[in-house]
């Protein structure tokens, strides 16, 4: 099963948002409250349909780097890969139908003790921040958006794995009631991706449950999803609804459809072309330019000690 590609980086909005007006903005919503601007953006949560409204904007974080121009927000809300929807990336519109209260989300296998646990006393557990990271799909388009949300680390260290546990597996919500694209049976649904353990403990992997200072909207992955920025974005699982820990490495959606053209580790490399594509270079989102990619994304100095013993691995696909 190969990618629908869709030249979407051909948007006719050009805008992008600057940092400085970004963070004025961001001010100006705390403020005011959610309310008032959530009708006028396409897709965004607004306070009566969020209960978490009220936790952001969070505080910023900038260890990981404060990339730039921001992509505008409209943009980067409405330009989504989401395939139990659809596989056309204006798929917004329908994500609102998507439930998000109540969630609950099911931590299992190698673990002290299983358990489930609603989204919002997941919330209240965990340390919310923001940080803005780079963004790399593998079909070569890219932006740079403002998550709010928890280090991975931290979940994990909540959910208390044993010592066996070799790596974690996370899927997203099976629904085809409201998501419409589960219908289709050639798709191995639930989507399914994992990461290595020591690829999930480290300080650069994030839980998103915010974007642009509000609650992440519904086509975004509301309310929980994966941000592992060195990475091609279909690692990112969205709308999380089980995590489970194994001592065997998962097979994940997009391998289980075709492993010779996405792998596990999906590093982004734009040395290492896909198959059908070169990835050396990318388009950010609302602009018409293509700038080189770099790689790890940029984020080498935090992650590429993880992969020094599996260098006999197929990192970077």
């Amino acid at each position: 099963m190969l990618i629908k590609r869709i030249h979407g980086w051909e948007v006719p909005e050009r805008e992008a948002t600057s940092e400085s007006a970004y963070l004025n903005r961001r001010g100006l919503v705390k403020a005011m409250g959610l309310g008032a601007i959530a009708a006028s953006v396409p897709g965004l949560a607004r306070a009566e349909d969020d209960p978490s409204a009220k936790l952001y904007p969070a505080k910023a974080n900038a260890t990981y780097g404060a990339p730039t121009p921001m992509t505008a927000e409209k943009l980067a809300t409405t330009y989504n890969n989401y395939y139990e929807f659809d596989t056309d990336k204006s798929i917004y519109k329908a994500a609102q139908k998507l439930p998000i209260r109540p969630w609950m989300i099911k931590v299992a296998g190698l673990v002290e003790k299983p358990f489930e646990i609603d989204i919002d006393s997941l919330l209240a557990k965990m340390p919310l921040e923001e940080r803005v990271y780079r963004h790399r799909c593998v079909e070569t388009w890219s932006m740079i958006v403002p998550w709010s949300g928890f280090a991975m680390k931290s979940l994990v260290e909540f959910c208390k794995p044993t010592s066996g546990a070799k790596y974690v597996v996370m899927q997203t919500l099976n629904n085809p009631k409201v998501m419409p694209g589960e219908k289709d049976s050639t798709y191995p649904w639930p989507y399914t991706e994992g990461l290595a353990m020591d690829e999930a403990m480290n300080d650069l992997c994030f839980v998103a449950t915010g974007l642009y200072g509000k609650p992440i909207p519904k086509q975004n992955g509301a309310p929980l999803r994966l941000v592992a920025p060195w990475k091609y974005g279909f690692k990112n699982v969205k709308s999380i609804v089980s995590i489970e820990f194994t001592e065997k490495r998962p097979v994940s959606f997009w391998e289980k459809l075709n492993s010779d053209e996405y792998g596990f580790w999906a590093n982004v490399n734009p040395q290492v072309p896909h198959p059908r594509w070169s990835q050396a270079t990318e388009k950010p989102l609302g602009t018409s330019d293509r700038v080189p990619t770099q790689l790890y994304n940029g984020y080498g100095e935090f992650v590429a000690g993880l992969y020094e013993g599996r260098k006999s691995e197929k990192l970077f696909m």
